[in-house]
């Protein structure tokens, strides 16, 4: 008789058999994720939910009740299923296929950002606003678990040969729907003005509901800013390509891209997204340089601001703003604006009769000074950066839980005049993924994301400097990654920029780790 009632038994595996079979659930995660990279941005529809406001207020932002938007609910679906696919398919992978996960440094940061994002969001005023993000917007502990997980989980699988070129076509529909979208939008013809297209934006509203009147199609994202800032993240991802691809049609269909992605990115009236591509423009003329035909890869970089500039005219005729936002941050004369007679409205000192001050029965009481209306720099952002930071030096380690901003920034602040133009501007977002990262998660938050961003910007840069040697495509991944972190320090995240964007840096390193020439994971 056994002196135990069990014992441990080893089971053989066949190295061959679960090789073959980590193969096919990384083909398997590999679909997944490109479904994030070219169906979440893409998804638009009208939802309605019960809206509960922590705060009393006038103010329609800040009350509750019923509430609909156009632009993040479904991605958010969308997003929250394909994360939870890969991370089944993942976790079978490491439990049950023999898979060892390799150890990197990068993967310390990712837990101290997992553990910002779960702590900030227990110690939160307002957990569920802070789990979920605001209507609107739905960028809070959830959205962000989603972004991290895509990327680490992409970080450590393995693609097929052509997987970049999958990614590159995959932005392809992206780019083409949106050109037509914001092209209507900013030629007087919103889409939402066509019964075909409204009828599909509503088809999964309740009965009653509809949208509101004014409502505008611009594209698949928000607002300008978010289009602005991606599209500068499509026009270099394309244009990287471009120069990298050897292939001459291939070729010439990025390039097309690229010119694409900028028209929308100039229609979106946004100075972000027209900063990052000048910031990116070393890099792309150092890939370049770095090309195997130098020469015909500079004459391209060339030929693309060349064919940018009538880009520019054409649509800067239509709205001269479109200046204003771009060449107009260095250049103050705006060669579009038609100056029109502005009738002199001086009025003459005799007539004035009147004292700037109001007294009181002995004028010993003056009303305050208001401050001078006008705009910070930044189109206000500085003036948003600056009272978020005071609000954190309250919370500084874990933060108010994402998204939450709207609940506490000081409104209706009389130094707002000086700053947004009027103090009855409410602020909702910071303006900034690192400033909602700091503000959202604290100081821990913010070492976790700029440790990632930090190693991932360095890998992204030897590929480019080390590019004569690896001729990878990957190089493109890198240098759109670099320009997405260079947009959000003007913009905030929401599902169809972040998922995208994390789920490409994981690729990337991915790819970078395996093409490493001394085959160490740095």
């Amino acid at each position: 008789m056994k002196d135990s009632f069990y014992q441990k038994e080893q089971i053989y595996r066949d190295p061959e058999e679960d090789l073959a079979a980590r193969k096919r659930i990384d083909n398997r995660i590999f679909y997944l994720l490109l479904a994030a990279i070219a169906f979440v941005p893409l998804i638009v529809g009208g939802h309605v939910s019960e809206v509960v406001s922590p705060l009393i207020a006038a103010q329609d932002l800040f009350s509750t009740g019923m509430k609909g938007e156009l632009f993040t609910f479904y991605k958010f679906v969308m997003l929250m299923i394909l994360t939870v696919s890969a991370v089944v398919l993942f976790l079978y992978k490491l439990f049950f296929l023999n898979y060892s996960l390799p150890k990197r440094p990068i993967l310390w940061f990712f837990l101290i950002f997992v553990m910002a994002i779960i702590l900030s969001t227990i110690f939160a005023p307002y957990k569920t606003i802070a789990m979920l993000g605001q209507y609107n917007r739905t960028d809070g502990a959830l959205s962000y678990m989603c972004y991290i997980t895509l990327m680490f989980i992409a970080m450590n699988i393995d693609y097929p040969k052509k997987a970049v070129q999958y990614i590159l076509y995959a932005f392809y529909p992206f780019v083409i729907i949106n050109l037509v979208l914001i092209t209507m939008s900013f030629t007087g013809n919103d889409a939402l003005t066509y019964g075909p297209v409204e009828k599909i934006m509503t088809i999964f509203l309740p009965e009653g509901a509809s949208l509101s009147e004014g409502s505008v199609l611009l594209g698949t994202l928000n607002q300008w800013n978010y289009m602005s800032g991606m599209f500068a993240v499509m026009t270099v991802l394309f244009l990287a390509a471009a120069i990298v691809e050897s292939s001459k049609s291939i070729k010439a269909a990025h390039f097309i891209a690229a010119l694409l992605s900028t028209a929308i990115m100039l229609m979106s009236i946004s100075t972000s997204g027209f900063l990052t591509v000048l910031l990116i423009t070393p890099l792309l003329v150092t890939l370049a340089w770095k090309s195997k035909n130098k020469k015909m890869a500079l004459i391209m970089l060339a030929a693309f601001y060349l064919l940018s500039a009538p880009i520019l005219h054409m649509i800067a005729s239509k709205n001269e703003r479109v200046w204003t936002e771009s060449i107009g941050f260095f250049i103050s004369t705006n060669p579009y604006i038609n100056l029109q007679p502005v009738a002199n409205n001086e009025t003459s000192p005799n007539l004035n009769i009147f004292d700037n001050r109001v007294y009181a029965e002995d004028k010993a009481f003056s009303l305050p000074e208001l401050p001078e209306s006008g705009v910070s720099s930044g189109s206000g952002r500085s003036y948003i950066w600056g009272k978020t930071l005071e609000i954190v030096k309250d919370r500084p380690i874990l933060g108010y839980g994402l998204d939450t901003l709207l609940y506490h920034f000081p409104h209706n602040n009389i130094d707002s005049r000086a700053g947004l133009g009027s103090e009855t501007v409410i602020v909702d977002k910071p303006h900034s993924m690192y400033m909602g990262v700091l503000f959202g998660m604290g100081i821990i938050g913010i070492i976790g994301l700029l440790g990632i961003a930090a190693i991932t910007v360095w890998k992204s840069l030897q590929s480019v400097l080390h590019f004569n040697r690896t001729r990878s495509l990957t190089v493109a991944l890198g240098i759109a990654w670099i320009a997405f972190l260079i947009q959000a320090m003007f913009n905030d995240t929401l599902p169809g920029t972040a998922a995208p964007l994390f789920t490409i840096a994981g690729v990337m390193l991915s790819l970078l780790y395996k093409e490493n020439v001394n085959g160490r994971d740095n």
